[in-house]
């Protein structure tokens, strides 16, 4: 059988064999295929014996690589075309115009970059296109995330900022950092993000922060109350009027990673290292807990609530004969942990499904505004997109747009419309009757380890 190699490369390859038979001890083996091939010890010596001796591990190592490239490509490929096939033009169309159905997809509009070391929370401006990231460098920057610049560097921390949220009174809003200098600070964005107030209290470092909604019994309707989560064990309700602690809360045995108050300010959903679930009531003078959830085998790092637009999805999941009515708040929960799992519970406190998928712990959850999808990063750098209307099913990956672990993800908030007509999938109706539709935004941020923010955007 004749050789489909050029003669060259065939000299090449005989070289490369009878070396690394050398190289490998084979001495034996590599006389015979020498004499074999009449190659005298003349013409391969030494010095030809050390050239060629690592010749076919690189080429075999190159090949390997690049098989697992192409098995990667394949699975790629094979994802996108069954997205494809179960994808009708109509749908199609219907997924581009229609907020409610859209989906991240690599790759992002904008990779941000400035930070020195990870970036750990993510929060955006209620308003205007500002995006706030907290970094393991001590520093916060602000963003412009349509048109991807860095507007500022904000210093005052004195170690690792834990996370950032924009809140508070209305027509006044502030924003708000923590971090392990035990510390919560108050940032004036309207005054070029001057440090206004520094709450302390907290006698171990600050996990996370956020501003509770207006309308909780006894809240003033400026909406100017805060939480805080902490490695102390607590959770801790400010007031930022006046940097004054009003209410602290005792009952984890562990460090509270997260805390995630519910749409009307009434409820507090909090999870830490002792692997537990809990829903407080703050409306009453003094806060009780309503339910601690068991199940996750290891820290809880996160915690969300679902919105009203998901409880026809989480009700149907849940086994319910009909879905809460959308004035209800606190009646769906998800939590994601080192377990790898995501969990879904209901208002009673059960875990009603349990999401698997991720190879790694689970870092930020977040529901979709339209209410169909919930989404997920990890420090298996991925992020995913769940379905709830197919039973919790995985529709989505974006794998290869983090080198390293995603520590946050936030979705940009939507905005009121006057007046509008019926949405037909460009946003959601009012409930309200007040006459305003919800306006969705469909831009998403992610950040991570590998100190870049990715701004995915429709």
């Amino acid at each position: 059988m004749s050789s489909s190699l050029p003669p060259r490369q065939a000299e090449e390859l005989h070289k490369a064999m009878i070396a690394y038979l050398s190289a490998n001890n084979l001495e034996q083996a590599a006389s015979s295929l020498r004499t074999e091939l009449k190659l005298e010890e003349d013409v391969f010596d030494a010095a030809t014996v050390k050239k060629y001796d690592k010749l076919l591990e690189r080429k075999w190592t190159s090949i390997v690589r690049l098989q697992k490239k192409i098995l990667d490509l394949e699975s790629r490929n094979a994802a996108l075309q069954s997205e494809l096939d179960n994808a009708t033009p109509t749908s199609l169309l219907r997924r581009t115009q229609d907020p409610t159905a859209w989906l991240p997809r690599g790759p992002p509009r904008h990779t941000l970059e400035s930070h020195r070391e990870t970036i750990n929370c993510l929060a955006f401006h209620p308003v205007f296109t500002s995006l706030a990231s907290g970094s393991d460098d001590c520093t916060i920057k602000i963003w412009d995330y349509e048109l991807g610049d860095l507007e500022r560097t904000v210093k005052g921390h004195t170690r690792a900022v834990s996370d950032v949220d924009y809140g508070g009174p209305h027509g006044g809003t502030l924003l708000a950092s923590c971090g392990s200098d035990l510390t919560i600070k108050l940032w004036d964005p309207a005054d070029e993000y001057k440090n206004i107030r520094n709450l302390q209290g907290h006698d171990h470092s600050v996990s996370a922060v956020r501003f509770i909604p207006s309308g909780a019994t006894g809240a003033p309707a400026s909406g100017n109350l805060l939480v805080s989560a902490s490695r102390d064990k607590t959770l801790r309700i400010w007031d930022v009027t006046t940097g004054y602690c009003v209410k602290t809360i005792q009952g984890h045995s562990g460090w509270v990673r997260d805390v995630y108050p519910s749409p009307d300010g009434s409820f507090l959903l909090s999870v830490g290292d002792d692997a537990t679930a809990q829903l407080w009531n703050i409306s009453a003078a003094k806060p009780e807990n309503k339910l601690s959830m068991l199940g996750h085998e290891h820290v809880i790092e996160c915690c969300t609530m679902a919105p009203a637009a998901s409880y026809d999805f989480l009700s149907q999941l849940a086994g319910l004969p009909k879905p809460p009515p959308a004035s209800s708040t606190a009646e769906f929960f998800a939590t994601g942990s080192r377990d790898k799992t995501i969990k879904l519970w209901n208002a009673q406190g059960s875990c009603f499904l349990t999401l698997t998928g991720h190879d790694n712990w689970i870092r930020a959850l977040l529901f979709h505004p339209g209410g169909k999808y919930l989404f997920s990063v990890s420090d298996d750098k991925t992020l995913r997109c769940w379905d709830l209307s197919q039973g919790g099913k995985c529709v989505k990956v974006l794998a290869d747009e983090h080198e390293r672990f995603i520590t946050c993800l936030k979705w940009a908030p939507g905005y009121m419309k006057q007046n509008a007509s019926q949405p037909n999938g460009d946003g959601i109706p009012p409930t309200n009757g007040t006459g305003l539709t919800l306006q969705l935004r469909c831009v998403i941020a992610t950040g991570g380890v590998d100190k870049k923010l990715r701004i995915f955007a429709n």
